[in-house]
């Protein structure tokens, strides 16, 4: 998967179009990222031990990886990722547009 969790992404397709959040969570079996304030939805719990007042809560619901780019801070724009391996055998990411390592 071309993003991490920790990583800031632009959101480019959906209601969220044009946002950038930081990865929470990243789905690899669903192929799945959960963005911080991007494609917040309701849910009805009831009273349980964690939550004891039970209500409508508002929380992030997963965005497919495909309908985000990697946000480039030296570009300050969204941009693909691309890879690379290094003489030392590391393997790194880099933006598309500049060549900076994400």
């Amino acid at each position: 998967m071309h993003v991490k969790k920790g990583d800031t992404v632009v959101v480019i397709s959906g209601k969220d179009r044009g946002r950038k959040g930081k990865v929470v969570a990243v789905q690899l079996d669903r192929n799945r990222v959960i963005v911080e304030g991007i494609n917040m939805v309701k849910r009805h719990t009831k009273p349980s031990r964690r939550n004891t007042q039970g209500g409508i809560i508002s929380q992030e619901a997963p965005v497919h990886a495909s309908n985000v780019l990697l946000f480039c801070s030296r570009c300050n724009a969204p941009s693909r990722a691309g890879r690379k391996v290094l003489p030392g055998g590391e393997k790194v990411r880099f933006c598309r547009r500049c060549g900076e390592e994400f």
